[in-house]
């Protein structure tokens, strides 16, 4: 996959592409609906399928002060784009200039002059251009008059409700990751790099494999069964766990992070990327009356998580 950051600057091999639009924060079964219909349209035009996307997120360019909301970090979107075959992602910089824009100068400088899109794919309640003066509609008209295919995807429901990145942030929030995979069409992932905490673990022989979520919306704090797929370094691969999510109250006050207890695992992996899947929320965060009442918690956290994905 090629990942092109400005539309001033595009190869001619870059040009062309059928491409869906949006942020898509999570990538769920919505996204993937409407990049699915940029894909058929691709193959019909023999053309490279794209995805335009904006970094940072408008809400983050925005709203600076509203706190973490992502579902995902821009690279943890990279790869799961590439994961679906999208050949070209459009990460656009998101800033003054791009976000001044009127829709009709983002359809004619963007779209036509910069990328050279042959079709794009929207979703109904897609907005765009200063503002978010832009609607469907205008992108179906800017289109007719531009000389680029249009199609509006219509929203994403299953039998709960609608699918949207809105609807996966309160699963998470309430402690309802398969609620939250059912949308994703995936288990819901943080992915980092493995960073030093006080490894208060490994002296209780629970030794983890810690990640910031500074930046990402919270899930509910507490313990979950977890997936870890450890994506670089010599010990590549994946494995089961258990993880806490949170402050450490045991421990005091502490910065939110996920520690992943890595089953039937030894070796470094400090610095090393990994992605943890959340599959089962087991409980809170909780003080206990001494190290002792800690570790018998751990064991039979474990022993449960190993059952959860044991029978996954």
């Amino acid at each position: 996959m090629r990942i092109i950051r400005d539309y001033q600057f595009v190869e001619k091999a870059d040009r062309g592409a059928s491409a869906a639009i949006g942020n898509f924060d999570g990538v769920h079964l919505g996204h993937q609906y409407v990049i699915d219909i940029a894909r058929t349209q691709a193959k019909a035009e023999n053309a490279p399928l794209g995805v335009m996307t904006f970094e940072p997120h408008p809400r983050q360019y925005f709203a600076p002060q509203s706190g973490p909301f992502r579902l995902m970090s821009a690279d943890a979107r990279t790869h799961r784009l590439e994961k679906l075959g999208v050949e070209r992602l459009y990460e656009l910089n998101f800033n003054d200039s791009l976000s001044a824009l009127t829709p009709d100068e983002f359809a004619q400088r963007v779209i036509v002059d910069g990328l050279g899109l042959s079709h794009v794919v929207i979703g109904a309640d897609f907005h765009f251009g200063k503002g978010r003066a832009g609607s469907a509609a205008e992108m179906v008209a800017l289109g007719e008059k531009m000389g680029f295919g249009v199609t509006v995807a219509p929203l994403m429901s299953d039998e709960v409700g609608e699918v949207s990145s809105t609807a996966i942030r309160h699963a998470l929030t309430d402690g309802r990751p398969r609620d939250a995979a059912r949308m994703l069409g995936h288990w819901h992932r943080m992915e980092g790099e493995v960073i030093r905490g006080h490894q208060r673990g490994r002296d209780l022989g629970y030794p983890t494999a810690n990640l910031s979520i500074a930046d990402l919306h919270p899930p509910k704090f507490g313990v979950y069964a977890v997936q870890v797929d450890i994506l670089t370094g010599p010990h590549n691969g994946s494995y089961g766990g258990a993880a806490s999510m949170g402050t450490r109250p045991m421990f005091g006050e502490n910065l939110p992070n996920i520690e992943s207890f890595i089953f039937d695992f030894a070796g470094d992996i400090y610095g090393e990327q990994i992605s943890v899947a959340l599959v089962d929320y087991l409980r809170p965060e909780e003080v206990f009356d001494g190290l002792e009442a800690l570790i018998a918690q751990m064991d039979a956290d474990c022993a449960r998580a190993r059952d959860i994905l044991a029978n996954l």
